[in-house]
């Protein structure tokens, strides 16, 4: 699957907002508005995962290779997964929501 096909649009399954594809070169693989996800990967970007569930924020984590990541837990099944925060882009991350994860993990 090429990086085009990988980089597209979606409506938000929490929240029902329109989301644009990222314009950074990144993979959009989040909703900018309320931070939530789909669990569609068993390990990042491989589309392997059945379970379909939504993916809540539940913390941020650095990297120093990555930069910032949003920790999405699934609802339905329990997986934690890591995203980077989108910036740079024509749908940045609401930055409040991100800052009010950073302040419930003790940042």
């Amino acid at each position: 699957m090429s990086r085009k096909t990988e980089n597209t649009g979606f409506i938000c399954e929490n929240c029902g907002a329109e989301v644009h594809p990222l314009t950074n070169g990144s993979f959009r693989n989040h909703c900018p508005f309320c931070l939530h996800s789909k669990h569609v990967d068993e390990a990042p970007g491989d589309r392997e995962s059945d379970c379909g569930g939504i993916m809540a924020p539940v913390g941020i984590e650095y990297s120093g290779s990555k930069g910032y990541q949003i920790v999405h837990e699934c609802k339905r099944c329990g997986k934690r997964i890591k995203n980077k925060v989108a910036e740079d882009t024509d749908q940045p991350d609401d930055r409040r929501l991100v800052f009010d994860l950073m302040a419930r993990a003790g940042r």
